[in-house]
Parts: C-alpha cells; structure tokens; sequence
C-alpha cells in the first residue's frame, strides 16, 4: 500500500543498522574478492567459488550465527574445499586477514541519515533493531554516533516472525502503529510482515546475496511502504 499522507499519531519504527543506517557489505564483498583473487582456482571461475563461499556461509551461519568470526569461519572453510594446498598456518593468518579487514572501516553513515533519525525521534519512537554478534554490532552503534536517537537497541541473533513478535511483547507496541524498516526483504521486511507488522522497505543496491528474496505483500490489514531512500521517511513520518 502506498501510504500518500503522514501516518496519524505516534508510531514505532523499528529501525534496521547495517546498510539502512551504514555500509556494510560492501566491506565483505571487497574482502571476498580480495580472498578469489588470492585463491586463484585453475578449475573454478570467480562466479563458481562465489556460489560455494555462499553455501558454506550458510553452513557456517548455523554453526556460528552472524558476524566476522561466521565469516572468517566461511572463508577458511572455503579454501579447504577447493584446494589441494594445505591450510599452513601462514595460509590461515592470510585468509582471516581477509575477515578482519572488514572491521578495520569506519562507519559510513548512508546519506541524511543522522538528519532523519533526529526529525523522526522528535515525532515517533525509534527503536533499534540489529541481528548479529554483540559486541561487533554495539561497537559499530557506539561509533555511528547515532543512539542517542534511539529509545532502545535490540542486537539479536536472528531476525525471524518470532523475534519481531518478542518485541512487540516487551515494549508492549500496537501492531497498527509499528513498522519495520529496512534493506532485507529476508529479514527486515516478510518476517515483520508475518508477525503483524507494518513494514518500510529500504532498497540497497548491494544488500547481501544471502538477504536476496521475494518482496511479499502487506496483508489486507497492513501497509507495506517502499522509499527510494532513507531520507525520504520524513514526508511519511
């Protein structure tokens, strides 16, 4: 639905971090191609060893949830399936270099970000809503500079219909006034739509290949906006 005037009173927008509020896979889709290049398969095109870092991200994702020990986990794990090299201990401090390069960028605030979290927080109730590792998720909260706007941060380990619906419990949130925002199809916007949600989709032009999937509708008793961009949630909020 395409929502043509502002939304009547206070809302809650639950609001997603990493490529809504900052970069963020731009860093990994460097250091992936940074790991094809040095991996240098004679048998595997660059698109091929993609799809099996992608399966075994996947994997790995299960073992070890999200976030750059996952990664590096991923990469390694990797290299063990496609060469015959063996993974010397040099090897393996070469590769997790890889990794934890991606930790070593400062956030990168995506456009009028700041300017828009400081018009919504006056109108509505911001809250937070990251999936992945604590302390890696709270750093980058921390270095943004941006939660102060927020009324509360909630790093999960998953983003799924079950989640969204714990927190709409503990903050005790009208369904019909609460959103979702965000770049993920997969675990921003379907899942909140499940839980009973509103939801505000974000595109990003290089949103995780793992986050990829189908934009499902809102519910007849829902609203599912689309933006261009993030600053434009002042003309709906």
């Amino acid at each position: 639905m395409d929502l043509t005037h502002k939304a009547n009173g206070k809302q809650t927008l639950l609001i997603d971090a990493d490529d809504t509020l900052w970069e963020n896979n731009i860093y990994f889709e460097r250091a992936i191609a940074r790991f094809v290049t040095f991996l240098n398969h004679h048998e595997f095109s660059a698109e091929q060893v993609r799809e099996v870092l992608n399966d075994v991200e996947r994997e790995c994702i299960v073992k070890h949830g999200y976030g750059l020990h996952s990664f590096a986990h991923a990469l390694v794990d990797t290299f063990e399936r496609l060469t015959v090299e063996p993974l010397t201990p040099e090897l393996h401090t070469q590769i997790n270099s890889f990794a934890h390069s991606v930790s070593d960028h400062p956030v990168e605030l995506l456009p009028e970000v700041p300017e828009t979290l400081q018009y919504l927080a006056g109108r509505h109730r911001l809250i937070l809503v990251t999936k992945g590792a604590v302390p890696e998720q709270s750093g980058k909260i921390e270095r943004s500079g941006l939660k102060a706007h927020f009324a509360a941060v909630e790093i999960v380990p998953e983003k799924d219909a079950a989640v969204y619906s714990s927190i709409v419990e503990k903050y005790e949130l009208s369904h019909r006034s609460t959103w979702m925002v965000g770049n993920s199809p997969k675990s921003d916007i379907n899942p909140a739509l499940a839980a009973g949600l509103n939801a505000i989709f974000v595109p990003h032009g290089d949103t995780w290949i793992l986050e990829h999937e189908e934009l499902n509708s809102a519910p007849a008793s829902q609203q599912l906006l689309i933006v261009g961009r993030f600053a434009e949630l002042r003309e709906h909020f």
